[in-house]
């Protein structure tokens, strides 16, 4: 690719995920085929080997996360991609992950559950399980892309994200973001933001593997290249050995926090539309802001004051964004393809500023924007 001029393209959604990933530096991919994220696994393994990069399919979801940290460890830019039962089989690996603070990326292209459920319909079922799957009381990073654009867009971040917090990074897509093909303009290569790592500055013997001389974020070096640490599951130390001093459990577990907390409005992405003098706005993600935003155009069209705020960030929630929207408008309506996710998340900052109105699907087929509309009439009167 010329990274110097813009470029239109016909991908689908989860052509847009190994194309934003390979952007990003991504050289290493492990994996288990699953519907509806195959496709992703398939263009792994034809591009990985032209890039000098890596592509194994594993025997499981378990194991494909477990190879995706052993990459990291040793120095490079990995990620994996599944579906609902394979997401809850890698929820082990995601806390390892965490607590040992390395950076991946892990797809979740979601399909109606539970367990095998629905693999070829679309769902937003697993929005609580990526905050909140892994046992722990960790922070994380969870992010939704709605087109294909935000496909290339939110994996380079995730990408950008995971280096910068030295923390795994999921993407939510769901099957209709991912197998819908559209035209997009890619952005000029050197436009694109590229984080690495921090790496050591200090002589191998100076370095204390999880000192963060006030960053939050420690330095990482890579196994192979000279600096040795000890990686653990268990809270450790600055020097990575398990400790049970309440002092260092205490230090270890804030910092932890700390390194996302502190960094909220760098982390959570909005994107508003016609929200200056909405009196109603939709707060919605995945596919189904591709419906909400055609339903407030033919609000609009009809006379009404309506808005999107669409979320890419979804954990750490941005509550900033939607406390100002609660403020300035009459009602909420947040509607989703599950039993309400994200509007509990919405009910929790609004604190009776304004109604929250939710339209909840769950049948294996899309919001239409029909029906968002159907709902806004509803609820004007």
């Amino acid at each position: 690719m010329n990274r110097h001029k813009p470029q239109r393209v016909f991908w689908q959604g989860n052509e847009a995920i190994v194309e934003g990933a390979l952007a990003a530096g991504c050289r290493f991919y492990a994996g288990y085929p699953i519907t509806p994220a195959t496709e992703i696994m398939e263009m792994m393994a034809q591009k990985m080997p032209a890039l000098d990069g890596a592509f194994i399919q594993m025997e499981d979801e378990i194991a494909s996360l477990g190879a995706v940290i052993g990459a990291s460890l040793a120095g490079v830019k990995a990620m994996t991609a599944t579906s609902g039962p394979g997401f809850s089989l890698m929820q082990e690996n995601l806390g390892f992950a965490c607590v040992a603070e390395v950076p991946c990326v892990v797809v979740n292209v979601m399909r109606g559950g539970p367990s095998t459920g629905l693999p070829t319909s679309p769902a937003q079922g697993d929005v609580l399980q990526a905050r909140w799957g892994t046992h722990g009381d960790h922070p994380i990073i969870v992010l939704a892309p709605s087109t294909t654009l935000d496909c290339y867009l939110v994996t380079l971040q995730a990408f950008n994200f995971s280096e910068k917090y030295r923390t795994p990074v999921i993407i939510l897509s769901d099957e209709v973001v991912s197998h819908t093909r559209e035209v997009l303009t890619l952005p000029r290569g050197d436009e694109l933001p590229m984080i690495e790592r921090i790496r050591p500055t200090v002589p191998p013997e100076w370095f204390v593997p999880f000192e963060t001389q006030g960053r939050l974020v420690p330095a990482m070096s890579s196994f192979g290249d000279g600096y040795r640490y000890h990686v653990t599951g268990l809270i450790h130390d600055v020097r990575g050995f398990p400790t049970n001093r309440p002092d260092e459990v205490f230090a270890f577990q804030k910092r932890l926090q700390e390194k996302i907390s502190e960094h909220y409005t760098d982390i959570q992405w909005v994107e508003p539309f016609y929200l200056e003098d909405a009196e109603q706005v939709i707060i919605a993600y995945g596919s189904v802001a591709r419906s909400a935003l055609h339903a407030v155009r033919q609000a609009r069209e009809m006379g009404l004051k309506a808005g999107l705020l669409k979320l890419l960030t979804l954990f750490p929630f941005p509550r900033a964004a939607v406390e100002k929207a609660a403020i300035a408008c009459q009602s909420l309506l947040v509607p989703e393809m599950n039993w309400g996710q994200i509007s509990r998340e919405v009910k929790r900052v609004n604190r009776g500023r304004c109604r929250v109105v939710t339209l909840n699907k769950f049948d294996g087929t899309l919001i239409t924007p029909k029906e968002i509309l159907k709902k806004m009439m509803q609820d004007q009167n």
